[in-house]
């Protein structure tokens, strides 16, 4: 089975907070009854569009993939490690946090048993656009549960305006919520375990609200371990783009690549990629072939495919994610003469 980039087919998932409108991201996706909130861009049940696979989910067909697709450092993962979304909120998320994987581990067999650290890449923002990440200096659990009694919870957390082109590294155990005015590329350690402990009071289309874990929370939570926070990319040298290190981790490491020319990406023959395209449409080449790329894509490049070239006919900004070898990855930023201080901005161990 010849290695071949292969188009992954979202996800759409509804949510209270979500929006009626997903353009320019999905313009077919305008004037919607109900709200979507989410595009899960490689959820196991995402349809692969493209290539050998084609007609059978993500889930699925991993299970199938040789290491020429996966890459000799996964070879071994019996479930899809990364999962990628776009997010789109009018109003602000539940106040919530998410396990590690030792908590999941033992409490959360069912779920899959992962914890989940994520990273935030605003795609777009406007006016006002801003979100609550990690809570101020001397919140304990004490004051925690009080904030909690007086509905004055938010106003224990640090708050930070977003811009457009912004990144927020999110580790396990760091309380958090991402606020209206902004769309969000959310890159992660595949799970779905969120803990809500406040959610504004806000209930569902059956009049109810949606179910708190505030003990739950209240065990994972790290008081007093400032962890994450905004990330300062880092430019790193590319073929005819220009490339940034948003942010990595041992879950997943995420760049950003602006292209208005030829440029080619590198595959390392040791993991798979995902391309996603967050503006512009163009073409893929790679030897013997060629596709059509269009915003909101996500593609998956085979670990053996070595190189794939980008051939933009409109400027094309995309975001490169993949699992890495954290310590593969801080000698190769040594190589081009990035500093320890530089390094501790944008991997976060």
């Amino acid at each position: 089975m010849r290695p071949t980039p292969t188009r992954i087919e979202p996800i759409f998932s509804p949510r209270l907070w979500g929006a009626h409108s997903l353009a320019p991201l999905f313009p077919e996706k305008s004037n919607l009854p109900e709200p979507l909130g989410e595009a899960w861009l490689t959820g196991v049940d995402c349809r692969i569009a493209s290539g050998p696979f084609v007609g059978r989910t993500l889930g699925a067909a991993w299970t199938e993939m040789p290491v020429e697709w996966r890459g000799g450092q996964l070879v071994a993962n019996e479930t899809f490690p990364l999962l990628v979304k776009f997010i789109f909120p009018t109003e602000k998320l539940s106040l919530q946090v998410h396990p590690d994987d030792a908590y999941a581990s033992v409490h959360e067999r069912a779920a899959g048993g992962r914890g989940k650290t994520e990273m935030w890449h605003a795609v777009s923002t406007t006016a006002g656009a801003q979100l609550l990440l990690g809570l101020k200096p001397g919140v304990d659990k004490e004051k925690f549960r009080q904030g909690l009694a007086s509905h004055k919870l938010e106003e224990l957390f640090e708050t930070h305006a977003v811009r457009t082109g912004d990144t927020f590294f999110v580790p396990a155990g760091t309380p958090h919520s991402i606020g209206p005015n902004m769309v969000v590329c959310e890159v992660q350690e595949y799970s779905d375990l969120t803990y809500r402990v406040y959610d504004f009071a806000r209930i569902d289309a059956h009049g109810k609200p949606r179910e708190l874990h505030i003990e739950k929370a209240l065990q994972v939570t790290n008081f007093g371990k400032p962890a994450g926070g905004r990330a300062t990319s880092l430019l790193l040298p590319a073929d005819g783009a220009t490339r940034s290190l948003l942010a990595a981790c041992r879950y997943f490491a995420a760049e950003r690549w602006e292209c208005s020319a030829k440029c080619g990406i590198p595959v390392d023959s040791g993991r798979f990629e995902l391309i996603v395209i967050l503006e512009g449409a163009g073409r893929f080449a790679w030897p013997d072939s060629a596709a059509r790329y269009h915003r909101g894509e996500c593609w998956l490049v085979p670990a053996l495919q070595a190189r794939i070239d980008v051939l933009p006919e409109t400027a094309t900004s995309l975001i490169r994610t993949y699992v890495p070898d954290i310590p593969v990855l801080r000698t190769e930023l040594h190589r081009h003469g990035v500093s320890a201080g530089a390094l501790a901005q944008v991997i976060f161990d």
